[in-house]
């Protein structure tokens, strides 16, 4: 069942609800990515989740969003129009856990994926790099179960410490930064793209070299 606000409650308490809503499914997402990590953890004695962070989208993030679409600002049109409303970021350390954590999340029976955007494959013209999973996740209320929206964000150490400033810049300009400006995060996203293969090259030979001191190990 698709989340809808009840249409007959006072507006102050349908946002009530709605924030309620929302943060109950961060939760139920959270928890979610929490035993999968430590499900791999036990199986293959590796941490592909860095961390996790959740947020809810601010009141006033929303009506911007809204207005940029021509919506009027109804708490309606923002559970229908607005899909970010919560969102998960997933930080893993290298490049190749970014596949191995979305498989993970799309193989869960209880998650409806509604939309994939791999900017990692496909960067912006800003150069940023993410994948993005859209998808709903069953919420369960005294008196119905209700399948709401939540974005979750897979994205490596690197790759969030460069989205986390080029925010914070878009921001700042209104999406208008100076041309030096822009033409700098272009290039430090590139940097942050040959770090991201470099330790991913490090780590591959680190276990390379491990398993040969395995092979050797065990024919002493």
């Amino acid at each position: 069942m698709e989340y809808r606000p009840d249409a007959n409650g006072e507006e102050v308490d349908r946002w009530k609800e709605v924030t309620l809503v929302y943060n109950s499914a961060l939760k139920e997402v959270g928890t979610k990515l929490e035993i999968l990590n430590d499900e791999f953890q036990h199986v293959h004695q590796y941490n592909p989740i860095e961390h996790i962070k959740s947020r809810l989208k601010s009141p006033e993030s929303i009506v911007q969003k809204l207005r940029s679409k021509g919506y009027e600002s109804t708490i309606e049109n923002m559970v229908e129009y607005v899909n970010d409303i919560a969102g998960v970021r997933v930080i893993c350390s290298f490049t190749s856990d970014i596949y191995r954590i979305a498989e993970m999340i799309t193989e869960q029976n209880d998650l409806t994926v509604l939309s994939v955007k791999d900017y990692f494959q496909n960067p912006k013209e800003s150069g940023y790099k993410s994948y993005h999973l859209l998808v709903t996740v069953p919420v369960f209320l005294s008196n119905r179960v209700v399948d709401v929206k939540v974005e979750i964000q897979i994205r490596t150490v690197a790759m969030d410490f460069w989205a986390s400033l080029e925010h914070k810049i878009r921001y700042k300009y209104a999406g208008n930064a100076p041309e030096h400006i822009r033409k700098a995060l272009v290039r430090c996203a590139s940097m942050v793209s040959n770090l991201d293969d470099e330790m991913l090259a490090l780590n591959r030979e680190i276990q390379r070299l491990e398993e040969e001191e395995k092979r050797d190990k065990n024919k002493d």
